[in-house]
């Protein structure tokens, strides 16, 4: 599933990661992989931003606003004929 490339907020300090692996297990969208014993993202766009992963991230390698909701906010607002509004700015 993907929803609209460019504005999720998921971010993801590789040099922090410690390689535990818990991103790649708890991401329902697999936007994550290892590589060389570190996580890298591999689809950002595929983010829905539920926060699954920097809630299980020790290391503190992984931010993400839960629930900002960006892909929503835009389609909503296509709906509604109106400015997209998810709170982080980068939709407006």
């Amino acid at each position: 599933m993907r929803y609209i490339d460019g504005v999720v907020s998921l971010k993801l300090d590789e040099s922090a990661c410690v390689g535990c692996r818990l991103c790649t297990e708890v991401c329902p969208h697999a936007v994550f992989e290892m590589q060389d014993r570190k996580a890298v993202i591999r689809d950002r766009d595929a983010c829905m931003e539920c926060g699954a992963c920097a809630m299980n991230c020790a290391a503190g390698a992984i931010t993400v606003e839960a629930g900002v909701g960006c892909a929503a906010a835009i389609i909503n607002g296509w709906l509604r004929g109106t400015e997209p509004d998810c709170d982080v700015g980068c939709c407006s």
